[in-house]
C-alpha cells in the first residue's frame, strides 16, 4: 500500500510517500480502507515538526491521528464488523491484541498516528472497539472531520459545562475547528444563544453564517464591553475557548457571569493567560479542562450531523500523496476550515 511515512522530524519535506506492506489484522481487529484523513495542527503538524515529540512517537511512523473508511478486512474474534461497513477511528486506543469491545484489557494505550500507524494510509488497522459506524447520509470527508472534532465540542458543551437552552455562550476562535462546530452544537443542537468572536471579520462572518446570534471582531472591539452591552450587564453563561491566547482571554473571562462555567480543551495560543482571580472568586465562576470526550458522544455526533445539525467546515481535499503541501497550508495559518486527505484520489 501507499503511505506517508515520517523518518526523522523536521519540515514538511520529511513525509515520505512510499510504498509499504499492507497491514494485517490481528485478533480483535478492523482493517480499514481509509477514505478520508484529517489534518490537524498539533497532533500532525507540529509533531511532524518535533514540537510535540513528547507525546512519545517513536519513529518511523506513520502519521494521521483518525480516519474514515470501509473495513476491507477483520481479525480474529471479530463478530461486530464485516467487510463493507463505513466506520471511523481516531484518538486514544490499544496497542496490544485486545477482544472486540475492549472488555478487560489493561494493557499500553495510544493514539493513533503517535504510538501505532495512523491514517495517512491506504489502509490501517485499529482496534474493534475503536470503531464507529458511519451513517449513510454522512460523506466520508465529512465524516473523518466530525471525528476528529465533534465530540471533543459535544464533550465541553454539553457534558461539562452543561450548556442550556435558556443560556447564553460566548464562542472563542469562531473561525477554527472547535469554534465552528461548538457554535452549531450550541445553537442547532442546545438551541442556546450564541456569540461567536474571532480576530478578523471574515472568521466572525462564518460563525454568524453558522448561526450565531453576535459576532465580535476582538481586534476592532473591545470584547468585554460588546458582551456586557448583548448581556444587558449579565455577563456569559459558558465561555468555550481553546485557545488560551493571552492578550484576548482575560477579556473574555470577564464577561462570564454569575455561576459561569469556563470550559477548554486546547491552549496551543498559550498556554499561560492571567486571569481575575477576584472575578473568578466572586462570580463563582468554575473553570473545567477535559481533553477528549465520552464513548457515547462519538455516535451522537454523527447521528448530529446526519440530520444536518453539524456541517464539518472544509477548505481543500487532497490526495495523500500532497501531504506535505496539506502540511504546508496548516502552518501558513490561511486556512479557514479542514484540510483532508483522501488515499483514493490519484
Amino acid at each position: 500500500m501507499k503511505a506517508i511515512v515520517i523518518h526523522r522530524f523536521g519540515p514538511p519535506e520529511v513525509l515520505s510517500y512510499e510504498e509499504v506492506p499492507d497491514p494485517v489484522p490481528r485478533a480483535g481487529e478492523i482493517r480499514i480502507r481509509i477514505h478520508a484523513a484529517t489534518v490537524n495542527r498539533v497532533l500532525d503538524v507540529r509533531m511532524r515538526a518535533g514540537v510535540e515529540g513528547h507525546r512519545g512517537v517513536v519513529l518511523p511512523v506513520i502519521p494521521g491521528v483518525d480516519c474514515a473508511g470501509v473495513v476491507d478486512a477483520i481479525g480474529p474474534g471479530v463478530t461486530r464488523w464485516r467487510a463493507g461497513d463505513r466506520v471511523a477511528a481516531a484518538g486514544v486506543m490499544p496497542l496490544d491484541v485486545c477482544a472486540e469491545d475492549g472488555a478487560g484489557y489493561d494493557g499500553p494505550v495510544g493514539m493513533m498516528g503517535i504510538r501505532r500507524p495512523g491514517g495517512f494510509a491506504e489502509l490501517v488497522c485499529v482496534p474493534a472497539s475503536a470503531g464507529i459506524a458511519i451513517p449513510q447520509a454522512l460523506a466520508f470527508h465529512q465524516a473523518a472531520v466530525i471525528m476528529r472534532h465533534a465530540p471533543t465540542a459535544w464533550n465541553l458543551m454539553c457534558n461539562l459545562a452543561q450548556l442550556q437552552p435558556h443560556e447564553t455562550v460566548l464562542v472563542m476562535g469562531a473561525g477554527g475547528n472547535l469554534g465552528t462546530v461548538g457554535i452549531q452544537i450550541a445553537k442547532n443542537v442546545v438551541g442556546a444563544t450564541v456569540i461567536a468572536t474571532a480576530g478578523s471579520d471574515d472568521r466572525v462572518q462564518l460563525g454568524l453564517d453558522l448561526g450565531a446570534d453576535v459576532g465580535v471582531n476582538y481586534n476592532t472591539q473591545d470584547l468585554h464591553a460588546a458582551v456586557m452591552d448583548v448581556t444587558k450587564g449579565r455577563g456569559v453563561d459558558v465561555l468555550y475557548d481553546n485557545i488560551a491566547n493571552p492578550k484576548v482571554l482575560p477579556r473574555a473571562f470577564k464577561a462570564i457571569g454569575r455561576n459561569g462555567r469556563m470550559v477548554t480543551a486546547g491552549a496551543h495560543g498559550g498556554p499561560e493567560v492571567a486571569i481575575d482571580f477576584h472575578h473568578l472568586y466572586d462570580r463563582r465562576i468554575t473553570i473545567i479542562g477535559m481533553p477528549g470526550h465520552r464513548a457515547e458522544d462519538c455516535p451522537t455526533c454523527f447521528a448530529a450531523a446526519a440530520q444536518g445539525k453539524i456541517k464539518a467546515q472544509i477548505e481543500h481535499i487532497l490526495p495523500l500523496s500532497r501531504a506535505a503541501d496539506a502540511h504546508r497550508m496548516v502552518e501558513s495559518g490561511e486556512a479557514q476550515g479542514k484540510i483532508v486527505l483522501d488515499p483514493t484520489l490519484a
